[in-house]
């Protein structure tokens, strides 16, 4: 059984994510099959795009020089 996104590390992740897009490319899979693998895929994207935000809260956080400054969500450009 897969493990939850939630679970993997970006780089898992990622290579998941690579593997699915290439299995739905190709074009062999039937449709139930193809909506599940999407459904995982976004999934995947944003367990990742979690991480990726938290990364980025964590080197503000550092780069403002402050020990003692609290964590807050982090909000992106545009």
């Amino acid at each position: 059984m897969a493990k939850k996104p939630e679970s993997l590390n970006f780089e898992e992740s990622l290579c998941e994510l690579e593997r699915i897009v290439s299995e739905l490319e190709q074009g062999d899979v039937s449709l139930d099959d193809a909506l599940k693998q999407f459904e995982r895929g976004i999934k995947l994207v944003r367990s990742s795009q979690g991480k990726l935000e938290q990364a980025q809260q964590k080197v503000a956080i550092l780069m403002a020089d402050n020990e003692n400054a609290p964590l807050t969500p982090f909000l992106p450009e545009g």
